[in-house]
């Protein structure tokens, strides 16, 4: 296949070395000139420079050339920059399926990524727009290690295509036919992981990060209902299976991001140290907004967000946590 990459951070050089490797013709877009100069001269990508870098893969700063005559478009850029970075794609070149790989929920319209895509692009997209989501660290997955995600949408055939073409003996995707529920998954489960990374960064223990892991669970289950997805989705590999990854992992830039903040770091100096995007502390803020909107008490994202955002403290938002009123366990 001829496929066009939009993103060349550490998942979207992943999945392109994924599909290069498969022997796909994969051309990867990118603002950064200096990167796309340096790998063009097969310079190992500054993020994993012990990873050779396939005769498949060609890089571009040139959106009209990624996205012309593909048979697949992968998006991987952030949940903040898919709008922009669509916005900017000629509407004739896109006549293939897209393939959503950020995850995250819009702040000011609170659409999930595919409507985020489908609003700019119109009925075109209907029924052309796949996520694939669910625990995979590229810093594993780069290097092959195994493990199993799955590619969701609209379109029956368009999942299984999806699903055919990332397959590999590593990386198994698993068609799945709620394409809302993935989405609530992958963009929730980073918020919860912050709250993990925070737990633990106060060193509250296993037990209190499982108990945060199973609320939290609730918490995406309870939101991914009101949009219409099924709740058994939430139990799944883009539901649970991400979780339990991102909430318990120092390959997590969430759950970091939640430690540093525990340790004393403010939002801002946490990111900063990171240094790379961190999803949850921008979703924590839209799915904020979403529980108030649809009246569904959301109390482990809305620590998180009153620790990023209102300067409350992190020992503060645990006692709130813990005193909240006692109800019957609903699952």
């Amino acid at each position: 296949m001829k496929v066009g990459v939009l993103g060349s951070g550490s998942w979207g050089f992943t999945l392109a070395l994924l599909l290069a490797l498969k022997g796909d013709e994969v051309l990867v877009w990118s603002r950064d000139k200096e990167l796309v100069r340096l790998l063009n001269k097969k310079e190992p990508h500054p993020l994993f420079k012990d990873v050779a870098i396939p005769e498949g893969i060609k890089w571009t700063t040139d959106i009209d050339e990624t996205t012309f005559k593909k048979d697949l478009i992968l998006e991987s850029v952030t949940s903040e920059g898919v709008r922009s970075v669509f916005s900017e794609i000629p509407r004739t070149n896109l006549t293939c399926p897209i393939v959503i790989s950020s995850k995250g929920i819009e702040q000011e319209s609170l659409l999930t990524l595919p409507e985020v895509v489908e609003s700019i692009l119109g009925g075109y997209a209907k029924g052309k727009i796949a996520l694939l989501s669910g625990p995979s660290f590229a810093q594993e997955v780069v290097r092959g290690k195994p493990t199993s995600v799955v590619a969701a949408s609209e379109s029956e055939e368009v999942t299984r295509f999806v699903s055919r073409c990332f397959t590999t003996p590593s990386f198994r995707v698993y068609p799945n036919s709620d394409w809302i529920g993935v989405a609530f998954g992958g963009a929730v489960k980073n918020v919860i992981a912050v709250a993990c990374g925070l737990s633990d960064g106060l060193k509250c223990g296993a037990s209190a990060r499982a108990a945060l892991m199973t609320r939290g669970l609730h918490e995406m289950r309870k939101l991914a209902v009101t949009a219409g997805g099924k709740p058994e989705t939430l139990n799944g590999l883009s539901g649970m299976g991400d979780l339990i990854a991102t909430c318990s992992s120092t390959l997590s830039r969430n759950y970091s991001y939640g430690k540093l903040l525990a340790e004393g770091k403010s939002a801002e100096e946490a990111l900063h140290q990171i240094g790379l995007v961190v999803e949850g502390a921008y979703t924590c803020k839209s799915v904020e907004k979403l529980g108030l909107l649809k009246e569904v008490p959301l109390p482990i994202t809305s620590a998180v967000h009153g620790i990023i955002y209102k300067d409350l403290s992190p020992m503060m938002a645990l006692q709130e946590l813990m005193q909240r009123k006692v109800k019957e366990e609903h699952l």
